[in-house]
């Protein structure tokens, strides 16, 4: 099983901005920050919808894509995700991703806006979003995200993928340094993700809004299962080679872990290619 292969390095990776309050401030000098928002939407299957298919759902949201989303100027990026290994098998996963927390805002105006012209006629335009909406129960929940900038960008989003989510919980310790912490972070990055050729894509992102202040959530991209679990299992490694010396490798570790509380969450889902902006 993929879940079964804990290492101290993912522990210590999503952790390393503790003491950040901005992406900014964690930003090296010459970094391009990019987006700075997610905004992340958890919704759920209709399970009692009699007509569902899962390839008339994907048309329909294309639809949507085409005529909205792609055209809205203030969404920087879109995509959406399906439950493969997490605690509730109806939940699907909508993300986006804005340059400023305005855009937000504008974003969801520009929304209705262009929504009125790709469907002028009233009637049509209620039955369109009546198919759209007959596929999702009424319950969700929304999250809002800062973007952190050490990235590792997806070249290729021309086919589904298996994204690795793992949710980890600040500890914020009053010795905590933030110079430390930037120092560590760029470091396991260099070593263990940026020329990792099992990792597509990665991105950390720590929490803005929501109901969860101690969040920090990344997001790993790979091909497949297989390559998540060889990914666990080269990790050890990894590590080796980028610090030869246990007693130096034990010693970073108790850096990291006083910045966790030790509680973790793992999830994953697949991208769905062709429903991204």
């Amino acid at each position: 099983m993929i879940m079964k292969k804990t290492k101290p390095f993912f522990v210590a990776i999503v952790l390393s901005l503790l003491l950040l309050s901005s992406t900014t401030i964690f930003a090296q000098e010459g970094e391009d920050k990019g987006p700075q928002y997610m905004t992340l939407t958890t919704l759920h299957w209709n399970m009692d919808y009699e007509d569902f298919d899962m390839d008339t759902w994907k048309s329909v949201e294309k639809e949507y894509l085409d005529k909205v989303t792609a055209k809205n100027e203030h969404v920087a990026a879109s995509s959406f995700y399906l439950h493969q290994l997490s605690p509730d098998n109806r939940e699907l996963i909508s993300v986006r991703v804005y340059d400023t927390w305005n855009d937000i805002e504008k974003a969801a105006e520009r929304d209705w806006e262009l929504a009125k012209e790709a469907w002028p006629d009233e009637a049509e335009r209620d039955a369109f979003f009546k198919k759209q909406n007959a596929y999702y129960d009424r319950n969700h929940t929304d999250e809002i995200y800062t973007t952190l900038p050490i990235v590792k960008h997806l070249k290729d989003a021309s086919k589904d993928l298996i994204c690795y989510v793992r949710t980890s919980h600040l500890a914020f310790p009053e010795d905590g340094k933030g110079d430390e912490i930037r120092a560590l972070m760029g470091e396991n990055f260099d070593k263990l993700i940026k020329d990792n050729p099992l990792v597509k894509g990665y991105y950390p992102h720590r929490h803005a809004w929501g109901k969860d202040g101690t969040e920090m959530m990344e997001a790993y991209f790979l091909d497949s299962l297989t390559d998540l679990d060889k990914m666990f299992d080269g990790l050890g490694d990894l590590m080796e080679e980028a610090w030869p010396d246990e007693d130096a490798r034990k010693e970073r570790w108790k850096k990291f872990n006083k910045y966790f509380t030790g509680v973790h969450g793992d999830a994953v889902y697949k991208f769905v290619a062709g429903l991204n902006k």
